[in-house]
Parts: structure tokens; sequence; C-alpha cells
């Protein structure tokens, strides 16, 4: 009976040994996100949280900000980043994503972050706001027209470029995704997830 008993075991292993191992794999494998931070005070859990949901899925998080050096979160966290706002190529990745937090102020009314915005939309990429950031896009012209949400008070500011504001956790219009602050921070991961995974 033992010896019956090893011999199955044996075969299973062997037989998963020669199965594809692509089962164990991140099903974001290949897909290149890039997060766009403040150089200083992004909100930590917004960029924290969604960089190890897409990684725990197997995609490539680098992040671009308006400078090399140290960027620090309004709790303290710190990330040294990849690339600098103007050396992006929109064409090299999957999604791009805008960190929220008050510094997320820095880019409303930045046309590298609104050319970069734009470029997404262009180019078929997924795009995603959360907290402040959504002002970014709709500054950028690309929520005209697109169900969009935005943290507190500031839904006028996407009215008021065309967006169609939705008092929601996180909305997805296509592939723009915008959530409206920290505590939504998963379930907007999860919803960028989703997209990717239904665009592959």
């Amino acid at each position: 009976m033992k010896k019956h008993f090893f011999i199955s075991l044996f075969a299973a292993i062997v037989l998963a040994s020669l199965l594809p191992c692509q089962a164990s794999l991140g099903s974001l494998d290949g897909k290149m996100i890039l997060m766009i931070i403040a150089s200083r005070d992004f909100r930590d859990e917004e960029y924290i949280t969604p960089r190890k949901a897409l990684e725990s899925e197997g995609a490539k998080v680098l992040v671009a900000s308006s400078t090399l050096a140290q960027a620090r979160g309004s709790s303290g966290a710190t990330v040294k980043p990849d690339l600098l706002l103007q050396q992006v190529r929109v064409e090299a990745f999957d999604a791009i994503i805008f960190v929220g937090g008050p510094g997320a102020k820095e880019y409303w009314d930045n046309g590298v972050a609104h050319y970069i915005a734009r470029q997404a939309v262009n180019k078929n990429k997924v795009i995603g706001a959360i907290c402040i950031a959504p002002v970014t896009l709709a500054r950028a012209g690309i929520l005209k027209g697109k169900h969009a949400t935005v943290w507190g008070d500031l839904g006028k500011m996407l009215k008021d470029k065309g967006a169609i504001y939705t008092n929601r956790n996180v909305v997805a219009d296509k592939n723009i995704i915008t959530a409206n602050g920290p505590s939504a921070s998963m379930d907007f991961a999860r919803t960028i997830i989703k997209v990717l995974k239904t665009n592959k």
C-alpha cells in the first residue's frame, strides 16, 4: 500500500513538473506600469497599495516624478524615482497611474503631465488617477464626457472640464480609472488590474 502511494506521489510530481509553469506566474507578466508621484507629499498608501497589488500579479512598476531626488510621502514613505517626467515614453507602458496626495497639485497645470495623459488616451493605454490627481486628467482634457470621481469637494473642477462627476469610491470609464482617496486604494488597484486583464 505504501509502495503504491509513493509511486503515485512520484508520478504526480513528475507530471506537475512537465506542465507549463505559466499558471504559477502572475497574470500581468510582461506588463509595464508607470506610477507618477509628486516630488513631495504624495499619499503613501495610494502609491504603496496599488504598487504591491500590481507587482503581486507579475507587472513591472517604474516611478516617474519631476525630480530624480528622493521623493517623500505625506506620511513619511520615501521613493527614489526611476525617471523624470519628461523622459517618459508612453508607448513603453501598458498603464499610467497618477498618484494623489496634497503634493499632486504640482501636476494640475503641468504641460508634460497633460501631454502624458493625452498620449495615454491616444495610444489606448490604461490610465488611472486617485485622490486629487483626477484634476490633472481633467485639465489635460481627457475627462470630457467621461464618468470620473475625485477627492472631497473637487467634483466641480472635473465638471468644469466636461467630466461626468460620479460620487463613488472608484469609477471606470473604459480605460480611464479614477478613485476618490486613500481608502479606495485597494479597489482602485483591483479595477486597474481587471481592466489590464480584459485588454490582454
